[in-house]
């Protein structure tokens, strides 16, 4: 009978104690860095709960509309043989405004034999490209360029901030104190996150997914409150060195005060996605209809659609002539009711 030696005691509960610190450390460097890593706050608040539900409706309403959209020779406010200036309607996309194009120019298919062209005959249609992009309920001023050359030097206008633009805006909130004022802050988004401000020291961190902060500048004159006012031409912003907001906080806003309508008209020296948008809820007078960004999705017994934000004009030097140039959109029904309501 053979007998065999009883193996050395093994600490079982020692073994197991070195299996989950060793866990630890094999979290994914990505939660790792998050609990490192000081990110950057942003100081706007996440999207309202109502906002996912309306902008879902209105993201499926343009796309119908959007399938279906045209221009017309009335939406074009100027066209020469480098580019086009159009009015793009509010509930439409760029893209589809840029894929109809086509329809205005000689030669296309859609309109054979309108211009002496017959039926099948080939035209080598332009190099069509956006030059500038609005936002899908926004309206007004869109530039088309027809040649690759072109389209970079207008990129490049935009870039470098040469190209001066003017929005107006009909917002919901109490009326502010100043007549004209400046606001810098941040701009950025986590991955996969909402726009928020952000203070301006933050400008350049690093925001989680890899992103940074950047700058964002935004002028403002108010034209009417309530319908008392006057409306004034866009002109050169002259600004107020004792009216400039460098954010650095969050805002407060009393959401109990009086709500007034006021017609503002926005000077982005910036080019930041929903900048406006963005720096009127900071203000604590967010665009009508905008959900987004804290916007009134009813007022007085009506329910908006969309955002109340038109490009009004853009303004530089065109990119062969050199020449100066000034595009500028008739101004939408909400406006002209404003104006209307001013005049009587």
């Amino acid at each position: 009978m053979l007998l065999c030696a009883p193996k050395p005691f093994t600490k079982f509960p020692k073994t197991l104690f070195s299996l989950r610190k060793m866990s630890n450390s094999t979290l994914p460097s990505s939660q790792i860095a998050s609990q490192l890593q000081n990110y950057p706050t942003p100081l706007s608040p996440p999207l309202p709960s109502i906002s996912k539900e309306v902008e879902l409706a209105r993201a499926m309403s343009a796309s119908s509309k959007s399938s279906l959209f045209k221009l017309s020779r009335t939406d074009v406010l100027y066209e020469d043989e480098w580019l086009i200036a159009v009015n793009k309607p509010p509930g439409i996309y760029c893209e589809s405004v840029l894929a109809s194009v086509p329809c205005l120019l000689p030669g296309d298919s859609t309109e054979a034999g309108s211009d002496g062209l017959s039926e099948g005959t080939q035209v080598n249609l332009p190099e069509l490209h956006l030059a500038n992009r609005l936002d899908r309920d926004t309206s007004g001023v869109m530039i088309i360029t027809k040649s690759h050359k072109v389209a970079a030097k207008l990129v490049k206008a935009f870039t470098d901030h040469k190209i001066r633009k003017t929005y107006i805006a009909l917002c919901i909130g109490l009326a502010p104190k100043w007549e004209q004022i400046t606001i810098k802050s941040g701009h950025g988004r986590s991955k996969f996150g909402a726009w928020r401000v952000y203070a301006a020291s933050d400008v350049g961190r690093t925001l989680p997914g890899g992103s940074s902060v950047r700058d964002m500048v935004t002028s403002f004159e108010v034209l009417s409150v309530n319908g008392k006012g006057g409306f004034k031409e866009p002109s050169n912003f002259q600004k107020d060195d004792e009216n400039i907001i460098i954010v650095e906080e969050k805002a407060v806003i009393d959401d109990d005060a009086k709500k007034d309508e006021i017609l503002v008209r926005a000077f982005p020296q910036s080019g930041r996605t929903h900048q406006i948008r963005l720096h009127c809820q900071y203000l604590g007078i967010s665009i009508r209809g905008d959900v987004k960004y804290e916007g009134v999705y009813e007022w007085k017994g009506k329910t908006y659609e969309g955002h109340e934000l038109h490009a009004e004009s853009l303004s530089f030097e065109h990119p062969v002539t050199g020449c100066p140039v000034m595009f500028r959109a008739p101004l939408p029904f909400w406006a002209t009711q404003v104006l209307e309501s001013i005049s009587n």
